[in-house]
């Protein structure tokens, strides 16, 4: 870029991010001075802006980077862990959600508190704690922040070393991300987040439909042609051993991760807490389980563009992605894209900082001070406690420049430490009585040391995948719990007692928009797979499993929008 076409570009960015700010402002303003204002956003979200903050929340810029990398260098077996998200949105809308409304939760570790002891609480708010503020929080910034750098040369640009240029995108980036988190509270991060999710959809389209256009000289249907005629290999999301996704992982530690992060994890659920009514929640969560399934089209197919564009020549399999953008859009859109890109970084972040900020304050700060604090002085504590942690990211997350491969290990692992053993306690906590609190603080003493163990101590020994150590640990604690529950069982079953503040009456087509869901996700393994695009060609296998899927679903919704007998007229 020149002058004028970098000028150019911040300014188009910069009026893009004023734009969405503004509309933040407008529909936030007076509504952050209660509690429930400023950490549910009045529980008053509707479906659209909880599902467009769970999608921006959960996509990253490093994922554009990651994913289509993987993608480039490998195949599409990486698309589980966007595509099974799917199921675990299912078990969202249907099992967690209606639970944790009913009983008007603000955080995971309060319900913990009603199911098992306030010991139970401090552990797993000290699990969460540690996690986001040492590893998560500054690790997305960080990471958010190299691929800004990437695709847009900041080095070059500013002519700057490639530390400098990192610390300047990680305060800019996390100023402005922090400027909703602090002021603005979760309606702001929500609003803020379907605006800018509304941006990546576009940009997401964008990118794979030019691209293919550039790979067919012109020709989209040249490209489209091109990517499924030849090297057919890349477009296989059966992954294999030597896979990064190995496809046996998605029936054991995936289905945990993915049920840990959307149905346990505070920074997600959050939104769906803050839901108007049980109706919206269930619509937003299922509509962020749609935006999942498409993710592998914007965030894959444009890795495997780029392979055949470029062969395999690359540097770097992450250079894929930007790359491709550089060649593909004008300098006049840069900007909006920017923008996206930014936005993506912001959601992220931004919703870290007003989860563990939430974390502290009903968990920590509340039982401190003996359960009696205004929302005045509540939401001024909670501003404090996100300026604080937004600051000590800016120190920590420049620091992972240094000893990248180290500390990039760590991250790839640390959440291992808590998932797993987080959505034990939740899932055997929802269908038992008697287990009692003594087995849960059993479980994360044990899982943290066991998994340390493995992954630290006897990682040359033990190379079995992540992902399918998580689902041993999990069999092993689940097995702990059921003992406890045996030996030293509750005096008293427990019994959920619901304190609802919203409606708690389902969404009349959640069963129906649940089996659509859970059919595409099928249809998406179907298609690439050797039964379809991967192989010689679809066969009558795929053609029988399409059309199953397509008499599954007809008829679902046929039964849900015809009128039954006696309500015709209803």
């Amino acid at each position: 870029m020149n002058t004028g076409e970098l000028v150019f570009t911040l300014a188009t960015c910069a009026g893009f991010m004023a734009l969405v700010a503004w509309i933040s402002y407008l529909m936030t303003r007076g509504e952050t001075q209660t509690k429930d204002g400023y950490f549910l956003a009045g529980r008053n979200l509707g479906g659209l802006f909880i599902a467009g903050s769970l999608l921006l929340t959960n996509l990253s810029a490093e994922q554009l980077i990651g994913l289509n990398g993987s993608a480039y260098g490998y195949n599409l077996s990486s698309m589980a862990w966007e595509v099974t998200a799917a199921v675990a949105t299912v078990a969202m809308a249907f099992i967690f959600l209606p639970r944790y409304l009913s009983g008007a939760f603000t955080t995971l570790p309060e319900f913990l508190k009603s199911r098992y002891d306030i010991q139970v609480q401090r552990l797993s708010v000290i699990l969460f704690m540690l996690g986001y503020g040492l590893v998560t929080i500054p690790s997305v910034l960080y990471s958010g922040s190299i691929a800004v750098i990437r695709i847009f040369d900041i080095e070059n640009l500013l002519g700057v070393g490639p530390f400098e240029a990192l610390v300047i995108t990680v305060l800019v980036v996390g100023i402005v991300g922090a400027i909703y988190a602090v002021f603005g509270g979760l309606k702001a991060v929500a609003v803020s987040d379907t605006l800018n999710g509304v941006g990546l959809l576009i940009v997401g389209a964008l990118v794979p439909v030019l691209g293919l256009m550039l790979l067919g000289n012109g020709n989209f249907l040249a490209g489209l042609s091109t990517i499924a005629s030849s090297d057919t290999e890349k477009l296989n999301a059966i992954g294999g051993a030597s896979d990064p996704t190995p496809f046996g992982t998605l029936f054991t530690g995936m289905i945990l991760a993915n049920l840990f992060y959307w149905c346990a994890n505070q920074y997600v659920i959050q939104r769906a807490l803050a839901a108007r009514n049980l109706a919206e929640g269930q619509k937003g969560v299922l509509l962020s389980g749609f935006f999942k399934v498409l993710v592998p089209m914007f965030m894959m197919i444009p890795g495997i563009i780029a392979f055949h564009l470029y062969g395999p020549g690359l540097a770097s399999i992450d250079l894929a992605y930007p790359q491709l953008v550089r060649d593909v859009f004008p300098v006049w859109m840069m900007g909006f894209f920017l923008a996206v890109l930014l936005g993506a970084v912001f959601s992220s972040f931004n919703s870290l900082l007003n989860s563990a900020a939430t974390l502290f304050c009903i968990d920590v700060y509340t039982p401190l001070r003996g359960g009696e604090v205004s929302d005045k002085e509540i939401v001024r504590v909670a501003m404090i406690a996100s300026v604080v942690i937004a600051i000590f990211s800016f120190i920590v997350a420049p620091l992972l420049f240094f000893a990248p491969e180290g500390l990039w290990q760590i991250i790839r692992v640390f959440t291992g430490f808590y998932n797993i053993p987080i959505v034990t306690i939740v899932i055997v906590g929802l269908f038992t009585r008697r287990t009692p609190a003594i087995g849960a603080k059993i479980v994360i003493v044990f899982h943290v040391v066991a998994y340390g163990l493995a992954k630290f101590v006897f990682d040359e020994i033990i190379t079995i995948h992540f992902l399918h150590l998580y689902a041993i640990l999990f069999v092993i604690e689940v097995a702990i719990m059921l003992v406890a529950a045996k030996l030293s069982p509750r005096q008293e079953a427990w019994s959920f007692e619901p304190r609802q503040q919203v409606d708690l009456s389902p969404w009349r087509l959640a069963p129906q928009a649940a089996i659509t869901l859970l059919s595409l996700v099928v249809l998406m393994y179907l298609v690439f797979s050797p039964l379809g695009l991967a192989g010689s060609g679809p066969g009558w296998p795929f053609a029988a499993g399409v059309a199953a899927l397509a008499v599954l679903n007809v008829l679902a919704w046929t039964r849900a929008l015809l009128p039954r007998r006696g309500q015709a007229n209803a």
